[in-house]
């Protein structure tokens, strides 16, 4: 027997049954229900932030993608009516090939569908978290959402997630239009919230991180760097057109004032975005694989383990920075 919410309108001291769906009011999920969730994503969750629509995917277009603020990829699987056991196995299958794809690849997708790079995104979407610890594709959670669901996926989503720990739920939407013509959109979950993020946070796994610097030849440094120089990201344009020429004139500049600098070249309009910047920077300087930049960039740790401080540039390699910086305009 399939799950179904059924609704009552108090009218005139009166329960007045309310009948009405999505399908009969000819609302479309692609125009009206995908809308909804990218407008007011809270709905799925106040954790996720949506990256990306109709993402391509080996087995087809993934309605919506997102990442929470633990760092775990959201599955969104959309239906406008009941919610079929089929769902399940088109859900895994999409986390089959997304469960492949690196960091640069949400970027790309993060960076078609809001017009900005993943890190910054994150920042003003999680204000509250710092990016600098944020872990990379921990887990995979999936969220089916629809009006009604099958039984049967009621009880594969139980087991899945009770016997296997597996990051599933299902969020079964009610869509009212009143007797006035108001429109109400509410929701139940078949797993509690808590529990399903609990589940996805147990299989985290992190992004490798390191302070030691790389040890290049001088050759093989400018390499690296005119590489990654070379990515078409915001916070690595940052890095070569804020970060270096501010440690080229300066020989240590702390935190606060890279974010006064940051402010006083019109960078940003405050030092909260610019401080915002400077966290996904330190994210930057910290991935293990990054240790051409540790090895052009030094910083420390006064406040440590907090964040990192007191920027300067290795002096032996001014020169080199120099050249990579022109050779990129």
């Amino acid at each position: 027997m399939a799950m179904e919410i059924q609704s009552w309108q108090i009218i005139d001291g009166k329960l007045v049954q309310i009948k009405s769906s999505m399908v009969d009011e000819k609302k479309k999920e692609k125009d009206h229900l995908e809308q909804w969730l990218k407008t007011n994503p809270e709905i799925l969750g106040n954790d996720i932030a949506i990256i990306g629509e109709q993402v391509y995917t080996k087995s087809g277009p993934l309605d919506l993608l997102g990442i929470d603020n633990e760092g775990n990829v959201v599955i969104v699987e959309l239906k406008r009516d009941k919610l079929p056991r089929e769902c399940l196995a088109q859900a895994i299958d999409y986390a089959s090939d997304i469960a492949s794809w690196d960091i640069d690849k949400l970027r790309e997708i993060c960076l078609k569908y809001t017009g900005k790079v993943l890190e910054d995104y994150l920042s003003e979407t999680f204000m509250e978290k710092e990016i600098d610890g944020l872990v990379n594709k921990q887990s995979i959670r999936i969220l089916l959402v629809g009006f009604s669901i099958e039984e049967p996926l009621v009880r594969m989503i139980e087991w899945l997630s009770s016997v296997y720990n597996f990051s599933i739920n299902a969020i079964i939407l009610n869509y009212l239009k009143t007797k006035s013509g108001d429109e109400i959109l509410s929701k139940t979950v078949i797993i509690s919230e808590e529990v399903e993020k609990e589940k996805a946070n147990k299989k985290k796994y992190l992004i490798e991180k390191s302070d030691e610097p790389g040890v290049y030849s001088k050759e093989d440094l400018e390499s690296q760097l005119l590489k990654y120089f070379g990515y078409n990201f915001i916070t690595v344009k940052r890095i070569k057109e804020y970060l270096l020429p501010i440690l080229l004139e300066h020989k240590t500049v702390t935190r606060n004032q890279l974010k006064k600098e940051f402010v006083k070249r019109g960078f940003f309009p405050d030092e909260s975005k610019a401080g915002y910047c400077i966290t996904n920077i330190s994210s930057q300087l910290s991935y293990k694989g990054n240790d051409y930049l540790r090895q052009i960039i030094n910083y420390e740790y006064p406040n440590y383990p907090w964040e990192k401080d007191n920027f300067s540039l290795n002096e032996h390699y001014k020169d080199l920075v120099l050249k990579v910086i022109d050779s990129n305009k």
